[in-house]
């Protein structure tokens, strides 16, 4: 074993694994909007869903994903289906990418100029115009 390395723990693995639901369920944008939706208040599925162009049946697979990844809960009233954002799940995610506060704050302006003036500017063709 190299040093500085160490086993890991099952509370290792169980932290990991978490870390890996929460992120796999925020990679998905349609995700991220219904969380950003339920950020207002709680939301009947079928309300969740109408800005959506898709059926409540692919609606409610996003809803157990995010429930799965314990970011929503869900609770029925009455006839209908509520979701509810439960905020404390970003808190290990939150944790663990303050872990990399220690590097410098990306400019997003900046940087996109950047790629912008590098990806515009035509590249010299050195190996056309050879010396005579």
């Amino acid at each position: 074993m190299t040093a500085g390395a160490h086993l890991a723990t099952p509370k290792d693995v169980t932290q990991s694994n978490a870390l890996d639901t929460v992120f796999s369920a925020l990679a998905d944008p349609t995700r991220r909007e219904i969380l950003n939706m339920l950020l207002e208040d709680d939301m009947a599925v079928t309300d969740v869903a109408e800005p959506f162009d898709m059926s409540l049946a692919a609606i409610s697979k996003h809803l157990v994903i995010l429930a799965g990844a314990g970011l929503i809960s869900q609770e029925k009233r009455g006839r209908v289906k509520w979701c509810k954002l439960e905020p404390d799940a970003l808190r290990a995610a939150s944790v663990w990418m303050q872990g990399f506060g220690q590097f410098e704050p990306v400019n997003l302006d900046a940087f996109e100029r950047f790629l912008e003036t590098e990806l515009t500017e035509p590249v010299p063709d050195t190996a056309a115009k050879s010396p005579e």
